[in-house]
């Protein structure tokens, strides 16, 4: 088995879905399932960030007149539903279902065209970069896959190539969120959206504190136990 990733990087201003990424700094989105035939693709994508960014991304995401996926054009003419699976203030669950794969100029279909059928998708979005990863059988050459993208990205997007190894710690962010308690989430959300891990730091742990009302010792505790599954999981290939 063989893996490689892609991302296709988004100009502000290029999609409006991408958009809330950039204006959302909370906004983070990914799919723990997400497969495809040449004709069909359904998914189940999880969604957090702050209440107004998921009010936002709920709204865009789920208007069936526009395409989520779409590289070459901001829309296509295929059949898509949206069903959301569960809701809260800071997070959600939904699943997709498209039909007429074959006329959407997307990451699936670009891959099954060239790779052939056994593929697993894997794919997250954060500011504004669309990230997927792919786990196929086999040793196909990608080169032609890559330019095959590329040439029909529309203005405003690039692709990057970041790896093409062999299978390894496939679906470890997963695994995270299993371990992750809702407590732990808000913690590491609220740390990064307030700049907690930029360097030079721009607030403390006293800082996140005040912002989630809770005791600082809990929040230090939170963020290291975080800390510690993260690097656990994403440190060993063998995980």
């Amino acid at each position: 088995m063989r893996e490689f990733e892609f991302v296709v990087r988004f100009s502000e201003g290029t999609d409006e879905l991408m958009d809330l990424f950039y204006e959302y700094p909370s906004l983070r989105s990914r799919s723990s399932v997400c497969s495809s035939t040449t004709d069909v693709m359904w998914r189940v994508d999880h969604v957090v960030g702050t209440p107004e960014a998921l009010s936002a991304f709920e709204e865009v995401f789920l208007d069936e007149t526009r395409c989520n996926e779409c590289l070459d054009a901001p829309d296509c003419h295929t059949h898509r539903n949206y069903h959301v699976l569960d809701r809260s203030d800071n997070s959600m669950t939904v699943y997709t279902y498209r039909e007429e794969v074959s006329n959407c100029h997307s990451i699936p279909r670009y891959v099954l065209e060239h790779v052939g059928p056994g593929v697993i998708f894997e794919s997250s979005r954060r500011a504004g970069a669309y990230r997927w990863r792919i786990l196929y059988p086999g040793d196909h050459p990608l080169g032609e896959l890559y330019e095959t993208i590329e040439a029909q990205l529309r203005e405003g997007l690039q692709l990057d190539v970041e790896h093409l190894t062999s299978a390894g710690n496939w679906d470890a962010e997963s695994r995270i969120a299993a371990d992750l308690s809702s407590a732990h989430w808000e913690a590491l959300e609220t740390a990064v959206e307030h700049g907690y891990y930029e360097r030079p730091r721009k607030v403390t742990v006293e800082d996140l504190s005040d912002v989630l009302d809770v005791p600082r010792s809990t929040v230090q505790y939170r963020l290291r136990t975080a800390e510690d599954l993260v690097m656990s999981q994403l440190g060993d290939p063998d995980s």
